[in-house]
């Protein structure tokens, strides 16, 4: 199989197709020469190209006459199926493959991919396909679907994996019996663009199996930046979407044909999301009559697709597809624009009947309010400074001297109310880092109900001062403020010419020779940008002598070095530079005595027994110095305290110098601890659920990582436990000494212990201020719903859903009861408006001791929480609605909750709403049992662990 190819027909034969693409065609051939399977002949065939393109071949089929032959169509085709339809009628090999000019094989890919076909008996094997981005600096590469091929899968049918049909459309990283083309006349359609989607979906049908293989096959070479693009690309050519159409229309009927109904709905979802969207992306810098066009022909399509499709969208893909349905212009103007930035909220909203609509348009309609409902992104519960806001611009105007520009900026649901504090201003920032930025005062700033509306006047020529050459591209940003809030707004250009009166002077620092002008111009998202530019001809020779230098030797050593101080700077950002910084220089500088990092939750939240330690050390005047982490925010925390981004290097630093280490959880696991430095860890909540080594995880892993995580383990110097049965479940988990124990219970449990006595000495409860804050009326009980985290069979957290509908909750027991709804820190909620002050989310406060002391009773289901509000002698639910599953299917339990519990355990919605009719029963029934539990499961926490801590580590004199 390996020998030179003599009379007898080739192994495999590769098809390479060619259009104006001389000089790129003999890599493409070289790379099918080259392979380690020497049987394989290469036919070429030319798609009657203006430029050398035929005669390359024939040179190239002269120079290898044994191996290549070489073709030319008499006209061309326009598209890449009719070369590759010629090429199957002369092909010679026993297997078939596909090359384009421009791409190439990986060195082994005919070598497996036959080795794969024999093995198998496959009609058509694929293999792993990787776009290399060439004009990437950073040598970007993208492994196409790379999901579907991590391992050998060997498929009858099509059907044992949709995904295969919806996703992998290429030609070009498969290998086909040749029998099996010819015996089904698998052909691609003539003059088609997407002429791959066809062919794949027949091929795909027609096959009788299929294999594919996890090896490398094809490199498939994107060049982002080319000024020719390529003819899928040209999106501005209103015949390359009525291509695609065509093509859909054609697999629409195979499938209709052989009753694939799951096959065409997967088909429709990918359409909608990936096809139609990479057109609508297109659809703002095109003029109207082709927007017009474009609806036209995509309504006739979208009307055959099924309302099910567009359940399984996002829902500005949704939106967006049924807007286009519409043909609403300005509605899928602003739809577009979040398609284009994600983060970017483009429209006013509606609240109608307690939920949010994209627009208050075709609301009358049942399935646009299905497919407009934007409730759960949660939109209404976000102010303004969590809002990435739509600025579109509505003028523009400029001379020699600078620009005048004019904008409206939306006010979704009045989020900025009429009587707010505005200000603004205008940012121009080098897009390359580290460079220069110039701010310019928005001159007018007004309310104009849902949008407001700006104008102002920035003298770039004078004020803006780039170095000139390296910082050639600018964005514009507007900041607004209000009520002293700040959001960053981008300058949407739409149909807005970017045009004025005369040419916009540039002074650069370094010389005018290089360049001497800003140009306005439209980012790839749609945003107002600028560009330096030699404009005049003194400036536009200067730089083409400089950009000829930049071509040659001293230019290339020049761009060497920028490369090279780039990356040095990417490495002082990267995680393993600052590893070896934090282990070789930090842990040697000397210990900073009296110093005290505090963590809680990952640097997620200032709270728990941490926070309870750290004011407890503020409350007895300690002299200390106080480190506290945050993860993204600093806001929360205390200003009494140094504050560090957690991986940052002052955080890092601050690790390795302080004499206390005092978390909850786990500080970074690749990070040592000095043996000078004590860890007090105090963990945050004693285990229904399995934990550590007890868990199915890490039963699993392999004894390297197990050895890596009992390091990490080992850190703790002293681990604090609430009652013995911490010492007989989580001690033994984390492989803990009992030398290393500390029996004080959990300090931020101080203030329950303290709530509790008072209320038996006839204190009373008092509610305090959250509960003003929060709005809840006198007369009403308050229920707190604080669930654990589920997590998948591969550890990842599940996406949070409440487990009953809040708005039949809030419809049933709203006029009795507020309920409080605090999602794990893993997790978070989105609460419709029609909820709103019934059902309250407060997954936002960082600690929740205030919140067990606010509420009447507890609904929870396996989380810790039931240990720490059950010291409050208060009515506990349990709602488990995943009971067998969760015990026998995810993580197991140490104990069986139905018999432990201090409260009903209930699996059904209506068995929870059943006990909540009748709170008061519940309370005098289970206060025996309540007793019981906090007798067993809090034995230590007496009120005092947080001084206990203080008085033990940290007062002067203290031991360690």
């Amino acid at each position: 199989m390996s020998a030179m190819m003599d009379n007898r027909d080739p192994a495999v034969s590769v098809i390479v197709i060619v259009y104006n693409d001389a000089d790129r065609l003999p890599t493409a051939v070289r790379s099918v020469l080259d392979q380690t399977l020497h049987s394989v002949e290469v036919v070429i065939v030319d798609d009657h190209s203006p430029d050398r393109s035929f005669e390359v071949a024939q040179e190239l089929a002269a120079a290898h006459p044994d191996r290549i032959r070489a073709y030319q169509l008499p006209e061309n085709s326009g598209a890449g199926g009719e070369p590759r339809n010629l090429g199957i009628t002369k092909v010679r090999g026993r297997y078939v493959m596909f090359l384009d000019s421009d791409d190439v094989l990986e060195l082994n890919a005919c070598r497996n991919m036959l080795e794969a076909a024999e093995r198998t008996g496959a009609d058509m094997v694929s293999g792993l396909c990787v776009r290399t981005f060439l004009d990437s600096r950073h040598g970007k590469i993208d492994k196409w679907y790379e999901w579907l091929y991590r391992t050998t899968r060997v498929l009858d049918s099509v059907l044992e994996l949709p995904d295969l049909f919806v996703f992998d459309t290429l030609s070009t990283n498969k290998c086909y019996r040749r029998d099996f083309l010819l015996d089904n006349d698998l052909r691609f359609p003539k003059g088609l663009l997407y002429e791959d989607l066809l062919f794949a979906a027949r091929a795909y049908l027609a096959a009788q199996r299929i294999t594919l293989i996890p090896n490398e096959v094809y490199y498939w070479h994107v060049r982002e930046n080319a000024k020719k693009k390529s003819v899928t690309n040209r999106r501005h050519e209103m015949s390359n979407f009525t291509d695609r159409i065509e093509i859909h229309r054609r697999i629409d009927a195979l499938l209709r044909e052989r009753g694939y109904d799951e096959l065409r709905l997967a088909k429709d979802v990918k359409f909608l999301k990936h096809d139609l969207v990479l057109h609508l992306r297109d659809l703002p810098f095109r003029d109207q009559e082709f927007r017009h066009e474009f609806a036209r022909i995509a309504r006739g399509y979208l009307a055959g697709i099924d309302d099910s499709a567009y359940d399984a969208l996002l829902p500005i893909h949704a939106i967006c597809a049924y807007l286009l349905l519409e043909e609403d212009w300005p509605n899928l103007a602003t739809a577009v624009d979040t398609l284009l930035n994600r983060s970017k909220l483009s429209s006013p909203l509606a609240e109608r009947d307690g939920r949010i609509y994209w627009c208050s348009d075709h609301l009358y309609d049942e399935r646009a309010r299905r497919i407009l409902d934007v409730t759960e992104l949660g939109y209404h519960t976000k102010s303004i400074d969590g809002l990435f806001l739509r600025n579109a611009l509505t003028s523009y105007d400029q001379d020699a001297k600078g620009i005048r520009v004019a904008g409206s900026i939306v006010n979704p649901l009045g989020v900025i109310p009429p009587d707010a504090k505005l200000s603004a201003t205008l940012e121009f920032k080098a897009r390359r880092k580290s460079l220069q930025q110039f701010s310019f005062p928005v001159g007018r700033i007004t309310h104009a109900g849902d949008h407001l509306e700006w104008s102002a006047e920035a003298p770039l020529a004078s004020k803006l001062r780039p170095l000139g050459f390296i910082d050639a591209l600018w964005d514009v940003r507007l900041i607004l403020k209000v009520n002293g809030k700040k959001t960053n707004t981008r300058i949407t250009v739409g149909d807005v010419p970017l045009e004025g009166s005369g040419r916009l002077r540039a002074r650069p620092r370094l010389t005018r020779l290089v360049s001497d002008t800003l140009e306005p111009e439209v980012s790839a998202r749609g945003h107002l940008a600028f560009q330096l530019v030699a404009a005049g001809a003194l400036s536009r020779r200067s730089r083409a002598l400089i950009d000829q230098a930049l071509e040659g030797a001293p230019g290339t050593v020049a761009k060497a070095g920028v490369r090279k101080a780039k990356k040095v700077r990417r490495n002082l950002k990267s995680g393993d530079t600052k590893l070896r910084a934090y282990h070789e220089i930090f842990m040697k500088l000397p210990v900073r005595k009296r110093t005290v990092v505090f963590e809680s939750h990952l640097g997620r939240q200032y709270s728990d027994s941490p926070r309870a330690i750290y004011e407890e050390m503020r409350r007895q005047g300690l002299d200390f110095t106080a480190v506290w982490s945050y993860d993204k925010s600093p806001e929360g925390f205390p200003k009494d305290a140094e504050l560090v981004k957690r991986w940052s290097w002052p955080y890092l630093r601050a690790l390795a110098q302080a004499e206390f280490w005092v978390d909850n959880q786990s500080y970074p696991v690749r990070l040592a601890k000095r043996k000078e430095t004590t860890y007090i860890q105090t963990w945050h909540g004693s285990a229904l659920k399995k934990m550590g080594f007890d868990s199915p995880e890490f039963r699993t892993k392999t004894k390297a990582q197990q050895a890596d995580q009992q390091r990490v383990l080992d850190r703790f110097d002293h681990f604090l436990v609430r009652t013995e049965h911490d010492v007989r479940t989580l001690v033994p988990a984390f492989r803990l000494p009992d030398s290393k124990i500390v029996r004080s219970g959990y300090p931020r449990n101080d203030s329950l212990v303290a709530a509790a006595k008072a209320e038996a000495e006839g204190g009373g409860r008092v509610r305090g201020a959250l509960a003003e804050k929060l709005g809840i009326p006198d007369d009403r009980k308050i229920l707190l719903y604080a669930p654990t985290f589920r997590s998948s069979p591969d550890g990842a957290v599940q996406k949070f859903e409440p487990p009953f509908d809040v708005e039949e909750f809030a419809e049933r027991f709203g006029d009795r009861y507020v309920l409080l709804m605090r999602s794990h820190y893993l997790n978070n909620v989105v609460l419709p408006p029609s909820v709103r002050g019934r059902v309250i989310d407060v997954s936002g406060i960082h600690d929740v001791t205030p919140l067990y002391l606010l509420a009447d009773a507890l609904i929870t289901d396996y989380s810790s929480v039931m240990f720490d509000y059950a010291l409050l002698g208060r009515p506990m639910l349990f709602f488990a609605y995943d009971l067998d599953d969760y015990v026998n299917g995810l993580r197991g339990t140490y104990f069986d909750l139905v018999k432990h519990a201090p409260g009903p355990v209930v699996e059904r919605t209506e068995e929870l709403y059943s006990a909540l009719d009748d709170l008061d029963a519940v309370d005098r029934d289970w206060a025996d049992a309540r007793k019981r539990f906090v007798a067993e499961f809090g034995e230590y926490d007496r009120g005092d662990a947080a001084r206990q801590i203080v008085d033990t580590f940290f007062r002067r004199g203290g031991q360690k």
